[in-house]
């Protein structure tokens, strides 16, 4: 039986794909901070095991690498949990630097078994899209130069010198995430249950998406296919605008409702800094991931918000 760390493995995406590789009857270790609140996500199972870390003050079990074949690195501090202060942006920095950092300290140091090593990283790397038409954002493009592209930067290059040795590793940038369960789609839905559908700014921005159940499929192509390796964007082929998105929600929940926009100057005056990504048009490109023959279940916003109601 393969066994599987995850770093992060409590939060939307981690929950979804620890259950999905434990129906397939594989062993999954989480590495967590907190054992006891880390149980609470997860119903007992025979092949669910945990184990206590603390990136920042850099305490791990070296043990646990010795029983691994693969990681999957999920760990950071919520993007849009909190509005950016200072303080803020360097927990949302240094939770992701400092994970990465340490277990690719850990890899390079000890005796592993370790053979996959997939990371996540975020299209917040990518900045808006430009004025000149283009097809989308592609893994070559260089990180913007704001806050979330030094991030994304940062996060990738904490565990870039695993590159170098003999573990294949993979880095999925990852889109708006969407399911009921959590994420952007659950904030969406809030003024749709009293009948208004909230378009911000525009609602021209391209909105760059891949349903979870997705999401949770790449990771497991990622582990199970030897010639995925390197940098992809973790997104569906079909991006759509805000507008375009609300609008397919509305006829998913087959609600009437009103349409109110937001002014961008609202929404920047109610969640400051952070309101730059809610209005920013960015388009990111599946094309590299579907070269790989990986093979989306929701491709059109219209069949991924469909299969949520």
């Amino acid at each position: 039986m393969e066994t599987v760390l995850i770093a992060g493995g409590t939060g939307l995406v981690g929950q979804a794909l620890t259950n999905q590789l434990l129906s397939q009857g594989v062993h999954v270790i989480l590495l967590t901070r907190s054992i006891s609140s880390a149980k609470k996500k997860f119903s007992e199972h025979p092949h669910l095991d945990y184990s206590v870390w603390d990136p920042a003050k850099k305490n791990i079990d070296q043990t646990i690498f010795s029983r691994v074949q693969h990681i999957i690195n999920l760990a950071g501090a919520g993007v849009a949990d909190k509005r950016w202060s200072d303080a803020r942006k360097k927990e949302i920095s240094d939770s992701r630097v400092q994970a990465g950092g340490l277990i690719a300290q850990q890899l390079l140091n000890h005796s592993h078994t370790v053979k996959t090593y997939i990371g996540a990283s975020a299209i917040g790397w990518y900045g808006p899209d430009p004025t000149t038409h283009r097809k989308g954002f592609v893994e070559t493009d260089a990180a913007y130069s704001d806050f979330l592209g030094a991030t994304c930067e940062k996060w990738e290059a904490s565990a870039a010198s695993l590159r170098q040795t003999g573990i294949r590793c993979v880095t999925l940038r990852i889109g708006i995430v969407l399911s009921p369960k959590g994420g952007a789609l659950r904030e969406f839905l809030k003024p749709l249950n009293v009948g208004i559908a909230t378009i911000v700014g525009t609602g021209k921005q391209v909105v760059s998406w891949i349903h979870l159940q997705d999401l949770v499929s790449l990771f497991m192509f990622a582990i199970h296919q030897p010639t995925v390796k390197g940098i992809y964007n973790a997104v569906a082929p079909q991006p759509v605008s805000n507008l375009e998105l609300i609008r397919t929600l509305a006829w998913a929940r087959g609600r009437f409702f009103f349409l109110i926009r937001v002014p961008a100057f609202v929404l920047k005056v109610v969640m400051g800094e952070m309101s730059i990504e809610v209005l920013k048009s960015t388009t990111v490109s599946a094309e590299k991931i579907s070269q790989e023959k990986f093979q989306f279940n929701y491709p059109s916003i219209r069949e991924a918000l469909a299969s949520f109601f």
